[in-house]
């Protein structure tokens, strides 16, 4: 379901680094050229592309897209062009620091990848910033924050479909019971929601669902402005319907007064090559309009241009 397209005859990766070089060459950049490029190529030929300009010029094509680009266009690209392991780290790590802490997305993250992809992402992350993910989640946040992201990040989910329905209804009464008991910090309420297969989960919640009457997200609306509550909201959302999370997180970025252009790039360059067609799916059913049409309304530029490549829709 990924909105990526690239030519049915694509050029190597050697080809495509001395195109490239050519674009930051001369009176300008050439924009255009880089978009026809990077904005068509999966993550593997990126990675190639990589190397070929490492060795036939020296330096990190990273670095020279960071010296001719600038400003939102430059974000998309570089998010764009790093491994989806290395871009999750570095978003992981952003979410973190104090003047861009965002622990949404550090459940994003946690909550719509892999059980591999997630081993990806903490290795990435050790050999970037020579720590682990976990220390800096256990260091910049606290109480029931930390109690619930440190096994979300950590967890080693199994991938498969299989279900056991008797512990499915166990389960589901667990999490009435603790809610009902607004023990919504309980250690088996967070065992449940951060170590369960997501299949498993599923099957759990749709118990809770047929047995008490509402989706476990209404129940746990008790308190609007419970940061918490939320933040649990956001797990079960990620976990069991991703695409109506970044749907969420989309409509939010672009359908109020100026833009979250941080929210926005972090959504289509992470999920281009995965799922975005399903999340354009939702986004279009849930607000009357085209993804890619309401994010031409709302940017601009070789910004606008590279994000339309990425959805699919070149020609919006």
């Amino acid at each position: 379901m990924a909105t990526l397209s690239v030519p049915e005859v694509v050029p190597s990766p050697v080809e495509d680094a001395e195109q490239l070089k050519k674009a930051f060459e001369g009176w300008g950049t050439n924009e255009h050229l880089i978009i026809s490029i990077l904005a068509h190529r999966n993550a593997q030929q990126r990675k190639l592309i990589r190397q070929a300009y490492a060795d036939a010029y020296g330096e990190d094509l990273l670095k020279a897209l960071d010296k001719e680009l600038s400003n939102d266009f430059e974000r998309v690209v570089l998010l764009w062009t790093l491994e989806p392991a290395e871009r999750d780290a570095l978003l992981a790590y952003e979410s973190t620091k104090r003047f861009t802490s965002n622990l949404w997305v550090l459940v994003e993250i946690a909550t719509t990848r892999s059980t591999h992809e997630l081993f990806l992402v903490r290795k990435a992350y050790h050999a970037r910033y020579k720590r682990s993910i976990e220390e800096d989640i256990a260091y910049h946040t606290h109480g029931d924050f930390r109690k619930l992201l440190l096994p979300l990040v950590s967890s080693l989910r199994y991938e498969g479909d299989e279900v056991n329905t008797t512990l499915a209804k166990s389960e589901a009464k667990i999490l009435r019971d603790k809610i009902s008991d607004k023990a919504y910090n309980d250690d088996d309420f967070i065992r449940i929601i951060s170590t369960r297969s997501k299949a498993q989960l599923n099957a759990t919640l749709n118990h809770y669902n047929n047995s008490y009457g509402n989706d476990i997200n209404k129940d746990l609306k008790a308190d609007q402005n419970d940061e918490f509550l939320k933040l649990l909201r956001s797990v079960i959302k990620g976990l069991t319907v991703p695409e109506k999370h970044f749907e969420k997180v989309l409509r939010q970025a672009i359908n109020k007064l100026g833009t979250d252009e941080w929210a926005l790039t972090r959504v289509i360059t992470t999920r281009a090559e995965v799922d975005l067609h399903r999340i354009k799916e939702e986004y279009h059913r849930r607000n009357s309009i085209p993804l890619d049409k309401a994010i031409a309304k709302d940017t601009s530029g070789d910004y606008e241009k590279f994000l339309i490549e990425l959805t699919g829709h070149g020609d919006a």
